[in-house]
């Protein structure tokens, strides 16, 4: 059988001695794409910083492989996220720099590339997401979902193993947000990465994901893992069927 990508075990966040969620279980299998999903205030941003080596978990364990990885030393740590790639919120690139700038910061802080290679480089990881021309283009001097994919471009710069999202469709009309839902199946089938995406929009969640963990901030714990539509489809849990049926409590996928 296949290793896993990630093994969340018995995992409990926590502010102090706030409780976010306690009990958390599931695995994200290699070539997922697997959606953290849940009202507002469960603690899904707050996990997918527990995964990405932002935030130790109060107790529990995070598996990369076999690999748990708050018990490796810095050295350890470093080496498994330069095999993750992070799109985040805002797409957060830095304003001063341009498309192509941002994009080789990864790409010449962890290789001794030369500067042609970089240059041919980063005009491919902008070519992957649509970007191909806009270069020399400033954050300020294009959209929002062009932010988006500029930020995605950076993400994927030294080809990851594994891509985190944080509500990619955020501030997004909803054409943008299905383009870059095509381009995360686009970039996932062309890359054969592991992806993991933060996300309440029930759109984007039919539209790519095949597994996902389900959040509650009244019982503070998973109620669900699985496939979304299978979820929709079978699972006895009141709460997780409102919120994959919009409130409806209807499981027809067509009528959502």
């Amino acid at each position: 059988m296949e290793q896993a990508a990630i093994t969340i075990r018995n995992l409990t966040m926590a502010y102090g001695s706030f409780v976010l969620q306690r009990d958390l279980n599931f695995t994200v299998q290699r070539g997922d794409i697997f959606v953290i999903m849940g009202g507002s205030g469960c603690g899904k941003s707050t996990l997918l910083r527990h995964l990405t080596g932002l935030k130790r978990p109060a107790q529990g364990q995070v598996l990369y492989g076999e690999e748990d990885f708050w018990q490796l030393d810095t050295e350890g740590q470093d080496r498994i996220n330069r095999k993750c790639g992070i799109l985040y919120q805002s797409g957060a690139l830095w304003s001063s720099m341009t498309l192509a700038e941002n994009v080789a910061v990864p790409i010449t802080t962890y290789t001794k590339l030369d500067a042609a290679t970089v240059r041919d480089l980063v005009s491919f990881k902008l070519s992957l997401v649509g970007l191909a021309g806009f270069e020399d283009f400033y954050p300020s001097q294009i959209s929002g979902g062009m932010r988006k994919r500029a930020g995605l471009a950076r993400a994927i710069a030294l080809d990851p193993d594994l891509l985190f999202f944080d509500e990619p469709s955020a501030g997004l009309d909803p054409i943008s947000a299905r383009n870059l839902d095509d381009l995360i199946l686009e970039l996932k089938e062309s890359l054969g990465t592991t992806v993991v995406i933060v996300t309440h929009e029930l759109a984007s969640i039919y539209a790519i994901a095949n597994n996902s963990v389900f959040l509650d901030a009244t019982t503070k714990t998973m109620l669900a893992t699985g496939d979304p539509k299978r979820l929709l489809q079978e699972s006895d849990n009141e709460t997780v069927v409102r919120f994959l049926s919009r409130g409806t409590g209807n499981r027809e996928l067509r009528n959502i």
